[in-house]
């Protein structure tokens, strides 16, 4: 969890590498969509490109189909939840399926730095939603109305890890495996 920008991405693609666990990724899996033309990917595109969020029911579909596949040793989900809408969802369907999670971690970077990532990041890889400051300044207030309530929602189930994601992002992996090591040992 964390802004966009964050690099939630990146550390969820190398947390998933390192200890063998499928990452599901919805901004992938939207962007695969979009790139393929289909009728998801065409209606997402439209909340993409603004700096919405895709409608929760969306992205739960999404979610659920992936869950529902993946291994007995768990998974990482990079993404999602962005809405209480979507945890509280997230809440019911791990049930339904019998599965739990463990921490939901929280990279905390500046504003200023997110806009200067997402610049980079839409010149770098032709990125149409980190292209444009006004629309990367919408998805951060996006980002402060919806998803920065799932901090308190997760804070309250005690399940919350705070990490600084305005380091390198070793160091930040650093964070992560460390906290994750220790939860091992400790579980």
């Amino acid at each position: 969890m964390g802004p966009p920008g964050a690099g939630k991405g990146t550390q969820a693609e190398r947390l998933a590498a390192i200890y063998h666990t499928p990452k599901i990724s919805t901004g992938d899996l939207l962007r695969a969509e979009v790139k393929a033309q289909t009728p998801l990917g065409c209606q997402a595109k439209v909340y993409m490109d603004a700096g919405e969020l895709v409608p929760d029911e969306v992205l739960i579909g999404m979610v659920k189909g992936q869950l529902q596949h993946s291994p007995a040793q768990g998974w990482i989900l990079d993404g999602f939840p962005r809405t209480l809408a979507q945890a509280e969802a997230l809440e019911e369907l791990l049930r339904e399926l019998g599965q739990d999670y463990d921490h939901v971690l929280n990279l905390e970077v500046p504003d200023e730095v997110v806009v200067a990532r997402l610049l980079a990041r839409g010149k770098e890889q032709g990125r149409s939603d980190d292209a444009d400051e006004a629309v990367i300044l919408k998805r951060l207030q996006v980002y402060r109305e919806q998803t920065a309530p799932l901090i308190d929602f997760y804070e309250a189930r005690g399940r919350l890890r705070r990490i600084d994601g305005n380091q390198p992002m070793e160091s930040v992996q650093e964070h992560l495996q460390a906290l994750l090591e220790g939860s091992r040992r400790t579980a």
